[in-house]
């Protein structure tokens, strides 16, 4: 899950997106603003990954609400865009569960504008961590002020995630990028695989994009692998540095160039 722990030298990579959470009820409320250096590379768009983070942040505050004190790991996470995401202005999130067991937890998201346009719909699966020793922080990210420092220069660059070759992208472990287990955030998972699948597809974007994650990445670097054909993509991210044990799969579709045949 998103859900990160704050350091003493410098915030949370993921707080730097300014995405703020608040409880409306039973619901969890989201605001962030879009801005470039949150875009697709070589394009004006948000990056998906970023929306599926931003879901599994929601969820997995919901997830860890449920489950406390146990901490929540995702399992599944998907998010489906409607059109080709924001280029700038505030985008709204809104949280719920679907279902809250003793050992699984479910929930959606549907995030839209400022002025009610949907963007997209997500959803969430999380399990409480195998062991049960990991606790949630005393601290979550609900209620509190978005961070005083912001994104400066593009997400990928602030997270060190490059891309080595077409379908291959890698992203290093880092004590600002980690979840609540002390593992790479599910939210740069999204982003190091989004990276690989768009260095198959320059100036597109992701419409949706779907994660299962088998176990989590440890000592990376985190590598994925990707390969596209007619708008469908697949990737596999293994933890290089642990034996490169196969960490997570994933399935996407592009939106494809304005230019590119129907």
């Amino acid at each position: 899950m998103s859900v990160g722990t704050e350091r003493e030298d410098r915030p949370h990579i993921l707080r730097e997106l300014g995405h703020t959470v608040r409880r409306v009820g039973a619901e969890l409320h989201s605001a962030a603003t879009v801005t470039p250096q949150m875009h697709v590379p070589g394009t004006s768009r948000l990056r998906t990954s970023i929306l599926a983070t931003w879901a599994d942040t929601l969820a997995g505050l919901l997830a860890a609400d449920a489950l406390a004190p146990r901490v929540p790991v995702t399992i599944e996470l998907d998010v489906h865009l409607y059109g080709p995401a924001p280029a700038s202005g505030q985008v709204l999130g809104v949280a719920r569960t679907i279902k809250a067991g003793r050992s699984i937890f479910v929930a959606g998201v549907e995030f839209g504008s400022e002025r009610g346009t949907p963007i997209a719909v997500a959803a969430g699966s999380f399990m409480c961590a195998p062991d049960p020793a990991v606790r949630m922080p005393a601290k979550l990210s609900i209620d509190t002020p978005p961070s005083r420092e912001l994104l400066s220069v593009p997400l990928a660059e602030r997270a060190g995630c490059e891309r080595r070759e077409p379908g291959v992208a890698a992203l290093p472990r880092s004590d600002d990028g980690l979840n609540a287990s002390n593992t790479v955030n599910g939210g740069l998972i999204a982003l190091v695989i989004e990276e690989a699948l768009l260095s198959l597809a320059p100036g597109d974007t992701l419409s949706s994009l779907a994660l299962r994650y088998l176990q989590p990445v440890r000592i990376g670097p985190a590598v994925a692998t990707a390969t596209l054909r007619d708008g469908l993509g697949q990737a596999e991210l293994h933890d290089s540095g642990n034996g490169g044990r196969l960490s997570v799969t994933a399935t996407a579709r592009t939106f494809g160039r304005p230019n590119a045949a129907s």
